[in-house]
């Protein structure tokens, strides 16, 4: 019995480790790790290991019944199996266990009792047969001992391959946007179907702290999938600095290993396939006979040449070309149709405007309909040939009225309007760029600062020279107009008045000191007391006298201008006369002999232009109607005209005739200043709309030249007197410096060349230079900005 026993235990064990091995192969795919590999061996080695004697030794046999259940710890990693019968707990088996146990002990040793001799010697015979069944059953353990081994040391089977099975599997969210989990706290599930909670985010204080204390901090990557932060290690590094460089992400392949001939490059005489040819492949093709009878075809009816042919008419092009020369236009224009033919042009596609339901912004309103209905005798000044309708559906659209028509219109396009080919010109850049000298040869021209003056508290928007050169008077907003020492750069003279200081002039005439001053609604006339003092004597003396007037003054001048004596407290800071006007002056400009002065406001209408005579103490209004917003006048140097400057246009006015000369056309939006070339031949205009137009009046009314050498607004230009130069000021805070020569010769145009750029001005509230003024003697330049300067460059 206890043979038998120990026969039915070793079946038992065979049949629980067949069990488990199975199971532990099935959760080896799953979930392999080394560690529940040894726990398996350890296993089947202490079942090997038991002794045929039961005593002592507590055993659980499991019957058929009995279910397998898997334990894992909270990641889901395998830990071990357990038996438990159906509809019975985890007690109740252990003691039904050992109760079961408890008899098979009985109940052997009563059988042992119970033999008699001649049992033993049937024993003895069945021991042999046991002894054999024990040897083949431990066989069969052994077997499966090495199976489980074998599929435990055995590799993953996608642990070398690409697939995206081998990705770190988590979270189970899947191949999903990862952003969709923004706003919430976790970021997935895990197998247990539990939140994955997204780790804590610090600020960009934290990850500049991080980034400094830690080293690691250069190869710390995110996970996307879980959130977790993950420490690159040196292999992974090295991995990417490979595909970076582009190089085999392997350092262990080798692209230059001798190349392996798996199949041979000699041509084989025996053939690889001892197939006869078919029978067919022996009779003409039907596809090529067809070929060769539409060949044949084409040389009968003359569509496809022989060699010859085509050598013979190689040859005939090569010789000399005869033509008919008294040839009839119609047969030329007959052959020209056929070898060089001019496509007719393609009509415009429809637009929103053609549909039958358009949108409501290409619908007429009452205003577009009269303009459209009033141009019924110009329909070719029309926006459109027809007027926009539109209709609920398709089937209520009414037939076209004028379909016939345009058709017929179309068909005369095609068939009497002539066509022509128009050829390209290719020309060079290089061709077109006029050859320019260069600066050095232009010399001499300011090309550095060398004096700053202050003293000004705010904006300083004019400034201009005496004509000896010697001294210099600016006007600020600040209310004060300076007289400074050009040599020093010292500020001799102080005058406060009223108003801001829009603009300065100098009397040009070197006989006398006077200096004109538009402020607010006041034109002031100052003597300011330097230089020679005989010419200061006898400039006082020439405003001190008030001529005697005959003819009145019209009521439409006296309500626009009044002339009046300074008072004392004037009188002492030197001005002299104070002519008032009913409007703020904005530019005063003198004529060349000192006598007229032209005062400028912009909101005075027909009388925004005033000339004032100084001998006289008289003024004229020389418009009687307003052709625009007066921006500035000029007086021409030599000739008797005015030039006038409105927003957009340049006119000039002949003052003998009293009529308009010419119209200059400067297609820009707002002009800014002008100055006129001493010889009165051409003419600069400034723009605020970031342009330089040089007209030359003997020309054309149009520009000879447009500029665009500023970024900004360009607030002023001016000639030098002496010099072929000219100089531009603007917002961008620049003077741009040129060389302008003028040639005597009318044939000759004028040579325009950029020469430097001088930028030292600081930019106030978008505001950079203001006004340029050259010195009358040397090639020196003053320029004012709102920086509350005067500078000074030679």
């Amino acid at each position: 019995m206890a043979k038998k026993t120990t026969k039915r235990k070793a079946a038992e064990e065979k049949k629980e480790i067949v069990v488990k091995s199975k199971e532990e192969l099935s959760e080896e795919a799953e979930d392999s790790s080394e560690e529940e590999d040894e726990d398996l061996l350890q296993k089947v080695n202490e079942a090997d290991g038991d002794s045929t004697d039961d005593e002592g030794i507590e055993q659980n046999y499991h019957s058929d019944d009995s279910v397998l259940e898997f334990e894992s710890d909270d990641d889901g990693n395998f830990t071990g199996i357990k038996a438990k019968e159906a509809g019975e707990d985890d007690g109740e088996e252990e003691s039904g266990d050992e109760d079961d146990d408890d008899d098979e002990d009985s109940i052997d040793e009563a059988d042992i009792e119970d033999i008699s001799g001649e049992e033993e010697e049937e024993d003895a015979d069945d021991e042999d047969d046991d002894d054999a069944e024990e040897e083949d059953s431990e066989d069969e353990v052994q077997t499966l001992k090495e199976k489980a081994k074998d599929n435990n040391d055995k590799e993953p089977i996608y642990e070398n391959s690409d697939t995206s099975d081998e990705e770190d599997i988590r979270n189970t969210v899947g191949n999903i946007p990862m952003h969709w989990y923004d706003e919430y706290k976790h970021i997935g599930y895990d197998w247990d179907a539990k939140k994955i909670i997204k780790p804590p985010k610090g600020d960009q204080i934290d990850d500049f702290l991080r980034k400094i204390e830690d080293p690691n901090f250069w190869r710390t990557v995110k996970d996307p999938q879980t959130g977790q932060e993950v420490v690159l290690t040196d292999a992974d590094i090295e991995l990417i600095k490979r595909i970076n460089s582009s190089r085999i992400p392997n350092p262990e392949h080798n692209e230059y290993e001798p190349w392996i001939e798996w199949f041979t490059s000699e041509v084989e005489k025996m053939p690889i396939k001892n197939v006869p040819d078919h029978k067919r492949s022996f009779l003409p093709s039907v596809s090529e006979k067809k070929k060769i009878g539409r060949m044949v075809h084409a040389l009968k009816m003359g569509w496809m040449k022989t060699m010859d042919e085509l050598e013979k008419e190689k040859q005939a092009k090569r010789g000399p070309k005869f033509y008919m020369l008294w040839e009839t236009d119609t047969s030329r224009e007959q052959m020209r149709r056929i070898h060089d033919p001019v496509s007719a042009p393609k009509r415009d596609l429809p637009g929103h405007a053609e549909s039958y339901n358009p949108p409501p912004e290409y619908l007429f309103d009452e205003k577009e309909q009269k303009e459209w209905l009033k141009l019924k005798d110009e329909p070719h000044k029309r926006k459109l040939h027809f007027m926009p309708q539109k209709y609920r559906s398709l089937r209520e659209v009414p037939a076209y009225p004028r379909y016939l028509r345009e058709r017929f219109l179309r068909c005369l396009d095609l068939y009497l309007c002539p066509r022509t080919r128009r050829v390209k010109l290719n020309i060079d850049a290089e061709y077109l760029i006029p050859k320019l000298p260069s600066p050095k040869d232009l010399q001499p021209f300011p090309t550095v600062e060398s004096l700053v003056y202050k003293g000004h508290t705010d904006l300083v928007r004019s400034v201009s020279v005496e004509p000896k050169g010697e001294y210099m008077v600016s006007g600020s907003d600040d209310k004060t107009v300076k007289i400074w020492e050009i040599a020093t750069g010292r500020c001799i003279r102080t005058i406060e008045t009223d108003d801001v200081v829009r603009c300065v002039a100098w009397c040009p005439n070197p006989k006398l000191a006077i200096i004109a001053v538009a402020s607010g609604n006041r034109l002031l006339l100052i003597n300011p007391k330097v230089g020679d003092k005989m010419l200061v004597k006898k400039t006082d003396d020439l405003l001190a006298e008030a001529p005697q007037i005959d003819s009145l003054e019209s009521d439409r001048i006296k309500t626009a201008v009044q002339w009046a004596t300074a008072d004392a407290a004037e009188q002492e800071k030197g001005v002299r006369l104070v002519i008032t006007h009913f409007k703020p002056i904005r530019q005063v400009t003198w004529h060349g002999r000192g006598d007229y002065i032209a005062s400028v406001m912009p909101e005075g209408a027909n009388r925004s232009a005033i000339i004032h005579q100084l001998s006289k103490r008289r003024s004229q209004i020389p418009f009687a109607k307003s052709k625009g917003l007066i921006q500035c006048v000029l007086f021409h140097p030599i000739k008797p005209c005015l030039f006038v400057a409105t927003q957009h246009n340049v006119r000039i006015y002949d003052l003998v005739k009293q009529e308009l000369i010419k119209k200059l056309l400067t297609n820009s939006k707002w002009i800014s200043g002008m100055s006129i070339h001493p010889k009165g031949d051409n003419l600069l205009v400034s723009t605020y709309d970031k342009k330089i137009l040089w007209f030359d009046l003997d020309l054309s009314t149009k520009p000879y030249q447009t500029m665009r050498l500023h970024k900004n607004a360009v607030r002023s230009v001016a000639f030098h007197l002496r010099y072929p130069l000219f100089a531009s000021a603007s917002d961008d805070q620049s003077v741009i410096v040129s060389h302008g020569m003028v040639y005597n010769d009318l044939l000759q145009n004028p040579l325009i060349v950029p020469l430097k750029k001088l930028q030292t001005h600081e930019k106030v509230e978008e505001f950079g230079v203001l006004d340029v003024c050259w010195h009358p003697v040397q090639p020196w330049i003053f320029s004012t900005g709102a920086d509350q300067t005067i500078r000074l460059y030679t």
